[in-house]
């Protein structure tokens, strides 16, 4: 048993041994992380006794040696434009893998977002600014004068992940209001089970804290997204009680996407919403987590709910430790209260990765308080 262990490592370190004199530190870095990925998981069961012959089967990667690109997909708002800085920020430092960000923004924006790039340390990243078709939307969202808020189509940006990155096979959605503290790839490398298009994070894990509605009951349920009180989600036969996820994280097998046609699935709930008003009004504003729901019913693979931490923006006060923070791999302000806000909590943590806009447009609305409480 010992010389087959010996064996096994002598064999694990010629093929990182290869990997570096034909590709380089980064590339030996990423596939080698893989590679112990998927050797943690062998290894986590009984080998027992085998012949010599069965060590030299090395696991074969998730990400082979030439380094495949792990697409990031993020929105860029105007109002928000910092906070995408930041979490594109926290991303790259992170990792030294080959990463591609798709930024996703609105024409308005475009010039400012490349402005802030091309002046700070993010000048040398990898992305592309695709400019979102607000068209796609027509007929299929209507403004409610009761949310006092205007649609923001950028939302929308997850349901056509196909049409924003069109050669990629899998890909990683993120909202702007998180902080990345782990290696990007461990995320990319989530296994989706067959025939699941995507990977959440379930509001029922034990990351983070249940929040109770007041006269709702539970908000992490299907029944506090969808009316329940409406036939056509009734004659769906889905449990209200279902522990619903959050899709401001997810892991996306693209080729399955187009192969289920997803967007056109989540394009005929919204449409039907519109002319039926399917949402449930408890969680209010939420516009983009119920056709998601109605779609991925037990239908989705999960990711490690460190991977999405979240809730920090659900108040200003600290609902988490500093040390869960810390070992957090990504940190996630779902809420009312952004960490570049008047306030919030975290904030350290978030600012540790905000960098500046050079073009002075965009401020921290706290700091700007600050400044003309000074004056």
């Amino acid at each position: 048993m010992r010389f087959q262990l010996f064996a096994k490592g002598l064999i694990w370190q010629k093929m990182l041994h290869e990997i570096r004199g034909q590709r380089g530190a980064s590339v030996s870095y990423c596939y080698l992380l893989t590679l112990q990925q998927t050797r943690a998981s062998e290894d986590s069961a009984i080998v027992g006794l085998q012949p010599i012959d069965f060590i030299p089967n090395a696991p074969r990667p998730v990400v082979d040696w030439r380094q495949e690109e792990i697409p990031v997909v993020i929105a860029a708002s105007e109002d928000r434009l910092g906070g995408t800085i930041a979490a594109i920020n926290s991303i790259q430092h992170n990792t030294r893998c080959n990463v591609i960000f798709y930024i996703v923004t609105l024409n308005g924006t475009a010039d400012h977002l490349r402005s802030w790039l091309s002046s700070s340390t993010l000048k040398s990243i990898r992305y592309k600014i695709v400019i979102f078709d607000t068209k796609l939307l027509e007929g299929k969202v209507k403004e409610d004068p009761d949310q006092g808020e205007s649609i923001k189509p950028l939302t929308f940006a997850r349901f056509y992940l196909p049409i924003l990155v069109p050669s990629a096979k899998k890909a990683i959605y993120m909202d702007d209001d998180i902080i990345v503290q782990g290696d990007i790839l461990a995320l990319y490398n989530t296994p989706l089970k067959p025939g699941h298009a995507a990977a959440f994070s379930e509001d029922c894990d034990s990351a983070s804290t249940k929040v109770i509605i007041r006269g709702a009951g539970n908000q992490y349920n299907y029944i506090g997204y969808l009316d329940y009180k409406k036939e056509r989600i009734r004659k769906l036969s889905m449990k209200a009680s279902t522990c619903s996820f959050n899709p401001g994280v997810f892991v996306a097998n693209l080729t399955e996407w187009k192969r289920q046609n997803i967007t056109n699935q989540l394009e005929k709930w919204m449409r039907l919403n519109v002319e039926e008003g399917l949402y449930s009004r408890t969680l209010a504003g939420s516009i983009t987590t119920p056709p998601l729901l109605i779609v991925f019913y037990q239908q989705h693979s999960t990711i490690d709910p460190m991977w999405n931490v979240r809730h920090l923006g659900s108040s200003a006060g600290k609902r988490y430790s500093p040390q869960f923070v810390k070992a957090a791999k990504l940190l996630h302000w779902n809420g009312h209260f952004k960490p570049w806000g008047r306030t919030a909590s975290y904030t350290d943590v978030w600012e540790k990765w905000y960098i500046p806009d050079p073009t002075g447009k965009f401020s921290l609305i706290r700091r700007h308080m600050e400044i003309s409480n000074i004056k």
